[in-house]
């Protein structure tokens, strides 16, 4: 199993929920009152069969109008064309962004050949548009042009990949666990989006249920370190792959070597 991380770097978000980039060498968070700052680093995985994609970024472009997520796919030695699973934790827009792309004024899915697999009740409650953190043209785009595999609850895509509707970030998040012979990995989108979350033990407030997500976090925590998962960490400022310890009650993250 071979993981990369696809970063897109650091963003401020208000409550306009507008990522706005955020340089820490630069930038002053005094000058972004009322912000939560972030970092979104989408995942790939090539595994004996498949090329997947664990969420898909905000969808910006770099300086020569490519998606930097299609950027960063090359720098890995793949193309785009080459990923056959995009599985998605849930659809905000900081998972769900790069999911299309704009090509001859119209939006496309970014991802033509392979497989989206997303929680159905999900994308119901995305496409009623009620909600700024969905932006349901997105969605609407990707209905027309993608291979979209609506999954309903827990269940196993296929050999090695099991999917579990979590519910505690959003309503209908998702979680996911791969194994490829010897080697597993944990994908635990929004709910285990961190190595500092699992340290300290706290409520979120944007989480739709934030004391699921903080026993969930715990529960992943304890799962990754006695299984041996690899855990990808899709909001971590510098550890985004790596090996949960559990002692003596208290978690410790060590790199993947």
């Amino acid at each position: 199993m071979e993981i990369y991380v696809l970063g897109e770097g650091s963003y401020s978000v208000d409550a306009t929920k507008k990522f706005i980039p955020f340089n820490p060498e630069i930038d002053s968070p005094k000058d972004r009152p009322a912000s939560i700052f972030i970092h979104v680093s989408p995942f790939l995985v090539k595994t004996s069969s498949d090329l997947i994609l664990f969420d898909t970024g905000l969808g910006y472009q770099n300086t020569s109008g490519e998606l930097i997520i299609h950027q960063h796919i090359r720098n890995a030695g793949f193309e785009p064309e080459e990923v056959s699973l995009v599985l998605m934790s849930h659809l905000h827009y900081d998972h769900s962004g790069g999911l299309v792309m704009e090509h001859n004024g119209k939006l496309q899915a970014s991802f033509i050949r392979a497989e989206h697999v997303i929680q159905k009740k999900e994308w119901e409650v995305a496409m009623q548009g009620k909600s700024s953190s969905y932006h349901k043209e997105i969605f609407e785009a990707l209905d027309k042009t993608a291979n979209i595999n609506f999954v309903d609850g827990d269940g196993v895509l296929k050999d090695g990949i099991k999917f579990e509707l979590s519910g505690g970030h959003s309503i209908y998040h998702q979680v996911f666990y791969l194994e490829d012979g010897d080697d597993k990995c944990f994908f635990g989108g929004d709910e285990l989006p961190e190595p500092e979350q699992l340290i300290r033990k706290f409520v979120a407030k944007y989480d739709f249920d934030g004391r699921k997500a903080m026993a969930l976090r715990e529960q992943y925590g304890k799962m990754a370190a006695e299984e041996g998962y690899t855990c990808l960490f899709y909001h971590a400022k510098k550890l985004s792959v790596g090996n949960v310890i559990y002692v003596d009650n208290a978690f410790k993250v060590e790199p993947l070597v």
